[in-house]
């Protein structure tokens, strides 16, 4: 889920089909897409695939999407195959029902629910209940979401997987080599932190900053120091410092860091890149590489604290200007471990 204020009329299907793959990163397809309104604009934005369970599931649907206190909701249903099909529709009637009165049970009204067989320019859409309206989706590149995204710095992807693929592991041989400089760097960091815990932390916060700098630049980092980096990661104090570079002037180098050892590192090291990507991400509003990260770190560690709080915070629609001062604690922790960090910044760029 993901929140963003539009600059156009919410009463106008088309624009507002178009604007989804601005607000959810990507191009949706067989998918529910739920969008709460508030106060006249729109707000948090729920994707899910369609499936043959899918009105069992309703009621958690409505319960997630119930906890950013909307007033209304539009459901928008995008189906290539089935969008023009008469058994279809007559199904989505059904499951558009059951979605009324789930959300009617939360004080939240079912404002209108549209079909569409694709979000793009030659996309036809319809109302679900038959009533008539219908016609073509409008530009998707001409939305004034879509613009507002790149002034963002937030890159469109055609398909979810497209952007799964910024997290996705690229190179199995080399995360196997990391394993094996993982577990001699970890053996090596155990006498180091015995021997002084605070300068230890210290030096990979360091290194950790040296090397997003490198990476930025487009230079490599060898295997062992990606196992460093991923040892490192695992300590709490190492990450909770790391936490702050989200909202420093160098967001956008240590977010390609994180992207990087996401794609490179193995379980159970990659799940703090992972988390310390979907933060940085989420600070900037960029709420589907946020969504896509604490996913993939959530089926590695169900139990992971911050991934848990900060996944709870998207699926709620949380701003990103909420969880912004979680950051803070980043820099009190340098300042315990004597490392001078970045100043403080709004925002960063985009992961690459």
């Amino acid at each position: 889920m993901t929140t963003y204020s539009p600059d156009f009329e919410l009463n106008h299907p088309a624009a507002l089909i178009a604007a989804l793959p601005a607000v959810l990163g990507f191009v949706p397809e067989n998918s529910l897409v739920l969008v709460s309104l508030g106060d006249g604009e729109l707000g948090a934005v729920m994707r899910v695939d369609l499936s043959d369970d899918l009105i069992d599931r309703v009621d958690h649907l409505v319960e997630i999407a119930a906890a950013a206190a909307p007033e209304a909701m539009i459901a928008v249903i995008v189906d290539a195959d089935g969008a023009h099909c008469p058994q279809c529709n007559s199904e989505y009637r059904q499951l558009c029902a059951v979605l009324s009165k789930a959300l009617a049970q939360n004080d939240i009204e079912l404002w209108a629910a549209h079909v569409v067989d694709r979000v793009a320019v030659g996309g036809r859409w319809h109302c679900v209940d038959g009533c008539g309206s219908g016609g073509a989706v409008d530009d998707p590149s001409a939305s004034p979401l879509a613009a507002a995204a790149v002034l963002q710095g937030r890159r469109l992807y055609p398909r979810r997987a497209d952007l799964q693929a910024v997290i996705a592991p690229d190179d199995l041989s080399r995360s196997a080599a990391v394993v094996a400089a993982a577990s001699q760097h970890a053996a090596r960091r155990a006498v180091a932190h015995r021997e002084d815990p605070l300068a230890c932390g210290r030096r990979d916060v360091e290194d950790a900053m040296a090397a997003a700098a490198r990476v930025a630049r487009g230079q490599s980092v060898s295997d062992a120091e990606v196992a460093a980096l991923g040892c490192a990661l695992r300590d709490v104090q190492v990450r909770d410092t790391l936490y702050a570079l989200a909202v420093s002037e160098k967001a956008g180098e240590a977010e390609t860091l994180w992207a990087l050892l996401a794609r490179t590192l193995p379980a159970p090291w990659r799940v703090e890149a992972l988390v310390l990507l979907a933060f940085s991400a989420y600070v900037r509003g960029d709420g589907p590489l946020a969504g896509v990260s604490l996913e993939a770190a959530l089926r590695c560690e169900p139990d992971h604290r911050m991934a848990g709080m900060l996944d709870t915070a998207l699926q709620s629609g949380l701003r990103p200007e909420q969880i912004r001062e979680l950051a803070i604690t980043g820099y009190r922790m340098a300042k315990r471990l004597g490392v001078r960090l970045p100043p403080r910044r709004a925002s960063g760029r985009c992961a690459g």
